[in-house]
């Protein structure tokens, strides 16, 4: 594992003790192990960056793929395609060796990782054949016990595999609701948005239907939702009103919030005088200080209003500890967030006396800082000089694409979305569907 600490800890063992080496101690002959859990902002940028010259470099992940989360909005919409967001793993495959697994448990002791495989299990797979070791990368050795989980070593470990949505544990929330973190989250979002506007267009309902069908309910007003909600109501008012001019009348955007304000992280001239403003001006409900009792098929039960009926309700309220981080005994955590504190990397750590926000930024940001240490340690007979992590903040703009003030903030807005991807692939990709839809619209095929 890596600390990543605002302040360097050094210790003097004592006369006569064996000399305890820290993870940035100097390393032992031969080629190291880098195990990396995690394909997200931090564990991808690592992957991206790190020695593999002189690092024998392992991911495990259960997506074969980085997700670049700014575009998932657009995505959902279809303003973007759903590749020009994603980043895939297997770019640095056979020098790196990737496998698209969970991993259910740290041994730290003996440093080993029981990982269970995230693909779909082998039917005709006999149970005698794991006795073998058959694995084509050489890497993994089987469970005993198990025919399905196998076991890695590492000689460091990197551990970046996020966080979870938060639902607050309503109930209905994980069967009826949207979740907006993966590139299939937008996939989902997308298909059935869509589909509302076939059903709503079927001559055999009511326009009563049509309206519950066509009220669209977004859960959270942090940034994703309010994103969201920004890019919805774009699409509303362009495509959809254009080919479904007699719905588009009956579509609704309703943002709920149990805070006082929509993006209580940022800045009061933000959320007063340019969000909240600007979306009850589009006609983008705001419902702050609304609490969601229960979520059921098609409705929802919120105290302030009673029975909500909706076409489809996107979720978007926080983040969640992950299990594997909340089965780790050996690390401090947090008492509100139960992240861990001077371990871990972006949604799964903190920083021990200045806990930083859970963001993309922050992630990557500890990520480069964690890479470049481990370089230096491997290119080093010596320990790299312990240098404490500082964030910069690079900042970050939400709201609805207006015609007057945001328009600068939109244009900026893309732009630092254009810059920070991460191939030259998507460099060319992202802006090129940016201008196939601003002349041919988007395309509503559902499939």
């Amino acid at each position: 594992m890596f600390s990543v600490q605002r302040h360097a800890v050094t210790s003097t063992p004592r006369l006569g003790a064996p000399a305890r080496r820290t993870f940035f101690g100097a390393p032992t002959q031969g080629k190291q192990r880098l195990a990396i859990l995690g394909s997200g902002w931090g564990g991808y940028e690592i992957l991206r960056a790190i020695d593999k010259k002189r690092w024998n470099v392992i991911i495990v992940s259960p997506s074969n793929y980085f997700n670049f989360t700014p575009l998932l909005a657009s995505c959902a919409v279809g303003t973007l395609e759903f590749r020009a967001a994603v980043e895939p793993v297997r770019r640095y495959t056979p020098e790196v060796v990737s496998y698209t697994a969970w991993c259910d448990s740290i041994d730290f002791k003996h440093k080993k990782l029981i990982c269970m495989p995230a693909t779909s299990p082998v039917k005709f797979a006999r149970v005698g054949d794991l006795a073998e070791n058959t694995d084509p990368n050489q890497s993994a050795s089987a469970v005993e016990g198990s025919s399905q989980k196998f076991q890695l070593t590492y000689d460091k470990l990197v551990i970046a595999v996020g966080a979870y949505s938060q639902t607050f544990n309503v109930p209905g929330v994980k069967e009826h609701a949207y979740f907006l973190k993966d590139i299939r989250d937008a996939r989902r979002i997308r298909t059935r948005v869509l589909e509302c506007f076939e059903q709503a267009n079927q001559p055999t309902i009511t326009d009563a239907d049509r309206r519950k069908l066509l009220n669209f309910c977004i859960v959270g007003g942090g940034p994703t939702g309010v994103e969201f909600a920004a890019e919805l109501h774009d699409f509303l008012h362009t495509d959809i009103r254009r080919h479904y001019p007699a719905l588009a009348r009956l579509a609704k955007i309703n943002l709920y919030d149990v805070a006082p304000n929509i993006l209580g992280g940022f800045d009061t001239g933000c959320k007063s005088k340019y969000a909240t403003s600007k979306f009850r001006r589009e006609g983008i409900r705001l419902l702050t200080q609304h609490h969601v009792e229960r979520v059921e098929k098609d409705r929802m039960f919120v105290t302030e209003e009673g029975e909500v009926d909706f076409g489809m309700l996107v979720w978007s309220t926080g983040l969640a500890p992950n299990p594997l981080i909340q089965s780790i005994t050996e690390a401090k955590k947090d008492a509100r967030t139960k992240r861990p504190g001077r371990v871990r990397i972006g949604d799964a750590a903190t920083i021990v006396d200045d806990p930083l926000p859970a963001t993309a930024q922050v992630a990557n940001q500890q990520a480069k800082h964690v890479t470049r240490r481990l370089n230096a340690l491997i290119r080093s007979s010596r320990a790299p000089a312990a240098t404490p992590f500082k964030f910069q903040n690079a900042g970050a703009a939400r709201g609805p694409k207006g015609k007057e003030t945001g328009r600068l903030a939109w244009l900026l807005w893309r732009s630092a979305y254009f810059t920070k991807t991460l191939s030259v692939r998507n460099k060319i990709l992202v802006p090129m569907y940016w201008f196939m839809n601003w002349i041919f619209g988007r395309d509503l095929s559902r499939f």
